[in-house]
């Protein structure tokens, strides 16, 4: 769509008092939810599809935050639209940049909550880390991030709002009237690997995601959107159903003894409990195969012995996969050491000689404290008991 001259047709006026708390932020509604709000507050029901559309093309391929801007809308509609609705996503409260290249950005929330958010550029690619809680559920020993306990999960408009504040950085908005689809994107993939659980915040992920692969927005193929769990059972095959996205799985052990330590949910849910989950996901094939993720920690976790043992599970499930192999990120205070890099090597040549994909993920971001397993909000402080968390996600005993 380009843009002309503003259409100039009658519309009913918008109620001047504005909803309780004040204006309605339009970032991560869904379109459904979008065009009824619109209709609520005054836009004619036979309007509200068409300015649903010229509003969310503003927003979302544009990149547009005032609707001062919106310029195919009467000026008399988006001053009234000015009076009830805002277009706001988080505040970027720093901004680091690694050696590397890669960015991490501390971002503020409503309530004065901050979480991190990181983009890594590659040859290839460029990806960016986002965050779906404030802390996290989940106490993974291993993980920095696990220290910070769960605050709150975040909107679907404060998830997509972080691929927006990326792009802001990035300059990538196309012109009014123009698109980038089909050209190499400096952010080109997401993955939900940032703070938090996804799968715990499942509505509102799914909400921010469909807005990401929207064809009339951001346009991003379901493909280059990566969700990764620590396991949460029940909600993976939700995942393929309503989001259809990749996924990736923080396995990390072979046996339940080591994996209860290392990622406490599979106490609820054990290895063989999610390996029959992921052999029954949808649309797997060589080219959408299951992501295990597999932190290499010294003498935990990164024989032999280990090697063997996740060969075996994946082929005795049938599971299309490769195995992210990743160097383990110390931080002050980490219970673990890094494997060697000989012992990773072998750890590695097992796998693919077992006929897997078996890539050593190199560190990013080490400098900045950005890399897997290491964000951490320095200056969340809030804190719940367990009890509130656990009854929170759902997981009372």
């Amino acid at each position: 769509m380009t843009t002309s001259a503003p259409i100039t047709q009658d519309v009913h006026t918008i109620p001047r008092k504005l909803p309780e708390g004040g204006k309605i932020n339009i970032v991560g509604l869904t379109r459904d939810a979008l065009r009824t709000a619109l209709i609520e507050h005054g836009t004619p029901e036979k309007q509200a599809k068409m300015r649903m559309g010229q509003i969310w093309q503003w927003i979302y391929q544009w990149g547009k935050r005032d609707f001062a801007d919106m310029t195919n809308l009467s000026k008399a509609y988006r001053a009234q639209l000015d009076e009830v609705f805002s277009i706001e996503i988080p505040e970027v409260v720093s901004r680091q940049v690694s050696t590397d290249g890669t960015r991490k950005y501390l971002v503020r929330i409503a309530g004065g909550h901050e979480v991190e958010v990181v983009y890594i550029p590659e040859e290839d690619r460029g990806t960016l880390c986002v965050s779906s809680q404030v802390g996290c559920t989940l106490t993974c020993s291993f993980c920095h991030t696990g220290t910070q306990k769960l605050v709150r999960n975040l909107t679907a408009g404060e998830i997509i709002g972080q691929l927006m504040m990326a792009r802001d950085d990035l300059e990538e908005w196309p012109e009014p009237g123009e698109t980038n689809k089909g050209e190499a994107r400096l952010l080109s993939n997401v993955v939900l690997m940032g703070m938090g659980e996804p799968l715990y915040n499942f509505e509102n992920v799914r909400d921010a995601m469909k807005i990401a692969m929207d064809p009339e927005g951001i346009s991003l193929s379901r493909r280059r959107i990566t969700l990764s769990t620590s396991g949460v059972v029940p909600e993976i095959a939700r995942t393929a159903d309503e989001i259809g996205c990749l996924i990736a799985i923080s396995y990390h052990a072979t046996t339940d003894d080591v994996r209860d330590v290392l990622v406490p949910i599979n106490k609820r849910w054990n290895i063989a409990e999610l390996l029959k989950s992921l052999a029954a996901y949808p649309n797997l094939s060589n080219s959408e195969r299951i992501t295990f993720e597999y932190v290499m920690l010294d003498g935990v976790n990164d024989s032999d012995e280990d090697a063997h043992r996740l060969i075996q599970q994946i082929k005795s499930h049938n599971i299309p996969a490769k195995i992210n192999l990743i160097p383990f990120n110390e931080w002050p205070g980490a219970p673990y050491k890094r494997s060697s890099n000989n012992r990773i090597r072998a750890f590695a040549n097992i796998i693919h000689d077992a006929g897997f994909a078996s890539p050593v993920r190199r560190p990013r971001g080490e400098d900045i404290m950005a890399a897997c397993g290491q964000l951490k909000s320095a200056t969340e402080r809030a804190r719940k008991s367990r009890k509130q968390i656990e009854a929170e996600a759902g997981m009372g005993k």
